[in-house]
């Protein structure tokens, strides 16, 4: 343990949050930096320049195959022109099939089978219950409703009938729906911009609630992999205090207790959520409560640097379930404008931040040896506080904890004789109760007092003095 070094703590500056290209919105380690839409607009760039080499090279494999077959039967005219007819026809195919997709007949058997297994999949009940809520909504809405469920419908059976093999397809055609579903509302529902956005968060629960089983964690990426080692890395990380990150939160007064568990709480929760903007909601839960706990520990308001490292320690306390796969959900799948502005695309970047930083934990972010590191990740050890840590926490506001500063030996000693002293303490509060016990036993029986109080089923002495009972009497007709 490097005790005399000063400790660096986690700290990350507005900057390193935005775009990398420094258009103002914020990036993700996600998009290599990028916001969602540098992003998609580089991965359109890419793959235009992917399928125009793809053309050319089509094309000079096409030309150099005639030219091939031209210079090998210049002898026979008749059977050169008729072969070559043939030959033509058929390399063209041959050559298209190395760049173009699956036939249609098979793409269609296909989709048949993909149909029945997404239908199979996804729950009957829950999509009726988006439907019925998205129905509900556009009914609220003027002339362009029916149009607006009906785009939605046909991009979701188009989606759920699709055989895709790379699941950034999946992305791409439901980034495309949004923008081109918020273009067509800017055009006819002819609203303020705030309404736009409220009938495109409808929209955005309506495609993920009915494509959730296929658009979360997908069969063919490797989410689920990453999802095991995040949490495997998380508990080997399990010894790493509060202390080590330079945490301002207190956990010993109540108030900032019950905020920490509340926070763990919320970010746990985020994978019970189906659409992207519930799990949002959540991580932005989850981060107001750390920063409730920072002020309360402090007293004073929370800066970006107390919340990073509160945020590292509330997922290594919480080491929420399915980590990676909720991120990649919203990153893929989210409205772009709630990712690049706002406080859910601030607190959303700040969550991928900590678990990349999480993910490259070594020694040296923790001030400590290589070696003392690698024992307590293996687990042969467990970490010990140092001297200068007790005196740096009491100096942020923890309590100094008894001993500190006192040589080795002196405290074993006072341990020793503070066991005495409470063995002692437990013989006689042991004696105490077993004589207790015994005068207990020694004392006369008590006799149970029969009550004075008659009922009114008993002899009454002072009955003579009551009126006599009522009696009937009969009355002629």
């Amino acid at each position: 343990m490097n005790s005399g070094v000063e400790r660096r703590g986690i700290s990350i500056q507005q900057s390193d949050l935005m775009c990398k290209r420094g258009c103002g919105f914020y990036g993700n380690t996600v998009w290599q930096g990028l916001c969602s839409k540098c992003w998609h607009e580089e991965n359109h760039c890419a793959k235009d320049k992917q399928i125009e080499d793809d053309r050319a090279l089509a094309e000079r494999l096409q030309r150099e195959e005639e030219a091939v077959y031209a210079s090998s039967h210049q002898g026979a005219q008749t059977q050169t022109t008729s072969t070559s007819s043939k030959t033509v026809t058929h390399s063209v195919p041959m050559v298209k099939r190395l760049f173009t997709s699956a036939p249609k007949t098979p793409a269609r058997r296909d989709a048949a089978g993909s149909r029945s297994s997404s239908v199979s999949k996804q729950p009957s009940v829950e999509c009726d219950h988006v439907t019925q809520h998205f129905v509900d909504f556009l009914k609220t809405l003027p002339k362009p409703a029916y149009d607006i469920f009906k785009r939605c419908h046909a991009f979701t059976e188009n989606i759920a009938h699709k055989k895709v093999l790379v699941c950034e397809d999946f992305s791409e055609s439901v980034q495309d729906f949004y923008q081109n579903m918020s273009e067509y509302l800017r055009t006819n529902l002819k609203g303020s911009s705030d309404q736009t956005e409220t009938v495109m968060g409808e929209v955005e629960r309506y495609v993920t609630g009915r494509l959730y089983e296929q658009l979360f964690c997908p069969e063919h990426t490797d989410d689920k992999k990453k999802d095991l080692a995040i949490q495997k890395r998380i508990g080997a990380l399990h010894w790493v205090s509060i202390e080590m990150l330079c945490v301002p939160v207190d956990e010993k007064l109540p108030k900032v207790s019950d905020s920490v568990e509340r926070a763990i709480t919320d970010l746990m929760d985020m994978d019970s959520k189906r659409v992207p903007k519930e799990k949002l909601a959540c991580v932005t839960r989850c981060s107001k409560h750390i920063l409730t706990a920072v002020q309360g520990s402090q007293k004073a308001a929370a800066s970006a640097d107390d919340f990073l490292p509160a945020l590292v320690y509330i997922i290594l306390k919480a080491n929420p379930p399915r980590l990676h796969s909720n991120i990649q959900y919203v990153t893929r799948f989210c409205m772009p404008s709630r990712l690049m502005s706002g406080e859910d695309g601030y607190y959303f970047t700040n969550l991928c931040c900590a678990v990349a930083f999480i993910e490259k934990l070594d020694a040296q972010a923790l001030n400590l040896s290589c070696e003392d590191f690698e024992r307590y990740m293996t687990g042969v050890a467990s970490p010990q506080r140092p001297l200068g840590l007790r005196a740096s926490s009491s100096q942020n506001g923890f309590r100094e904890e008894p001993g500190a500063g006192v040589p080795s030996g002196l405290r074993r000693e006072r341990r020793e004789e503070e066991r005495r002293e409470l063995e002692t303490d437990l013989i006689q509060w042991k004696d105490g109760q077993v004589l207790s016990a015994l005068g207990v036993l020694e004392e006369p029986p008590v006799r149970p007092q029969i009550s004075s109080i008659f009922t009114i089923d008993s002899d009454n002495v002072e009955s003579d003095s009551l009126p006599p009972p009522l009696q009937p009497q009969k009355f002629a007709d």
